[in-house]
């Protein structure tokens, strides 16, 4: 139990008066449960939501010290999952992101050492005070055995990302540091870290962040960086998840990460000669997504960026609604870093380009299974709207006529139209594809938001040509495999 002095959130005024009054009755069906059924329920809200409910009963009250997992969140505490900090006043931010610091120290400190957090969660505003308390709260429960598993922290800034500037993110990187070194035995014991809007003084200082964080294994930069056209080097013995989302990195290095099996890295553009993106010793990568949210003229070639990656088995392809930035490439060249892919997902292909193209992969990538492809002009959150558009000419060549693969199984596109674009690729894909089994074509995506905002610009929008009726879809199913030995119209599906 929690000891005398502390205090517990009240029921708001607008508790429904039934509720209360049930509970006072004592028909309170949910305290009757037994307590793993309760923590059970209890551990899928989020700790101050827990909190709030385990106050309606006595019986209820020891159950907050008996949670294996906590999540104290910043957002949660302000009631909703959704807020702008920039709209809320620096009073409120302070106050709010202090009860968060409060309740994180008294669960930690009240904490039976018998009974473990398996799995701590804080996402807090980068305020010193606070940072410093939560810091020194969650070592001290290191130090007593009271943490027992993952613990995360996500730190935010005062402003969201697009109102955040330099000075600013300078300012917020300085802060990071200094929290740094007042709580390094807090850093120390993390397993996760989450950071937002954040700009170091120099390349160092993200590696520095890294080597404190000694049982570190998930790292999160959200538009952070250590300045334009930074280089950021990473190194550590036991990260194995690695998600990098904007920032004006002119390339990250991999350098060694002996035990990296993700890597997710978005960026607004990919400049100048420099590959985006070195992977250096990563034996154990699996999983790799790229994005490119801006258009510079540059090509990638995969040869060279998995030439240290064999081993990617699921590759993630977003374009953004933009140029294809990666270069089709012969067999012989790729199929030494792909012999072990198997999936292959490529999101945003620009409407109106060839998607033949993408056979390249087939042929260089013996093992895939499944491809998906979503074609869609999709505008929203773009940079790239003052000026039309052209529409993407990728050269590439065909593979040869008696070309055979015997591993893919399914086939996903996401804005199949019924003309000759995507019918003569989906009956190359069968011909070459004998032991598919599922082919799923799905209408073009459509967003509310892109009409609206962009009403004004000279962009295309067709007619869909998406089979409706039955009719149509058995007439394109006969058009697809007619002539084709052993293609049942069977396999493609029309999804709603």
């Amino acid at each position: 139990m929690y000891p005398s002095s502390t205090t517990y959130p009240r029921p708001s005024a607008s508790y429904p008066q039934s509720r209360q009054a049930a509970t006072c009755s004592g028909d309170d069906r949910l305290s009757q449960l037994p307590d793993d059924a309760l923590l059970n329920i209890l551990e899928r809200l989020g700790t101050l939501d827990a909190i709030r409910t385990c106050i309606l009963s006595k019986k209820m009250l020891q159950l907050p010290d008996m949670l294996s997992q906590i999540f104290i969140d910043f957002y949660s505490a302000l009631h909703s999952d959704d807020i702008d900090i920039t709209r809320t006043t620096t009073g409120d931010v302070a106050r709010i992101n202090g009860a968060v610091a409060d309740v994180t120290a008294r669960f930690l400190s009240t904490r039976p050492s018998r009974i473990p957090v398996r799995k701590l969660n804080v996402r807090f505003v980068l305020l010193r005070y606070d940072c410093i308390s939560i810091g020194k709260s969650v070592a001290r429960a290191m130090a007593a055995r009271r943490l027992d598993g993952t613990v995360e922290f996500e730190i935010l800034t005062e402003c969201k990302f697009e109102h955040c500037f330099e000075g600013g993110l300078l300012h917020f990187g300085t802060q990071l540091n200094t929290f740094l070194g007042d709580c390094p035995d807090a850093f120390a014991c993390l397993t996760r870290v989450r950071l937002h809007n954040l700009r170091f003084g120099g390349e160092s200082d993200i590696p520095n962040v890294l080597s404190v964080c000694e049982r570190l294994e998930s790292l999160r930069l959200h538009n952070c960086d250590a300045g334009n056209s930074s280089v950021l080097r990473v190194e550590h013995p036991r990260l194995v998840e690695l998600e990098i989302f904007y920032g004006e990195f002119l390339t990250v290095e991999l350098v060694c990460l002996p035990k990296l099996q993700r890597m997710n890295y978005t960026n607004r553009h990919f400049r100048y000669d420099k590959d985006p993106l070195y992977l250096g010793d990563v034996p154990q990568l699996s999983k790799l997504s790229l994005t490119k949210t801006c258009y510079w003229g540059q090509t990638m070639e995969l040869s060279q960026l998995l030439a240290n990656a064999p081993t990617v088995a699921d590759l993630h392809l977003d374009f953004q609604s933009e140029k294809i930035w990666v270069r089709p490439e012969s067999p012989r060249l790729l199929a030494p870093v792909l012999d072990k892919l198997h999936h292959l997902n490529m999101d945003f292909l620009p409407e109106g380009c060839d998607i033949a193209w993408t056979m390249f992969f087939l042929e260089a990538a013996p093992s895939l299974g499944e491809l998906c492809l979503t074609v869609w002009d999709h505008w929203c959150g773009t940079e790239k709207l003052s000026i039309r558009r052209k529409k993407a000419d990728v050269k590439w060549q065909l593979p040869a006529p008696d070309f055979k693969h015997k591993s893919l199984t399914k086939l996903t596109i996401y804005g199949f139209q019924s003309d000759g674009n995507f019918t003569r690729f989906v009956r190359r894909v069968m011909k070459a594809a004998a032991n598919v089994e599922e082919i799923s074509l799905y209408d073009r995506k459509v967003c509310k938001f892109c009409t609206k905002e962009f009403e004004d610009y000279e962009t295309e929008v067709f007619p869909s040509t998406y089979p409706r009726t039955s009719q149509e879809k058995d007439s394109l199913r006969e058009k697809i495999t007619g002539g084709l030995i052993m293609a049942s119209p069977d396999v493609i599906r029309f999804r709603s």
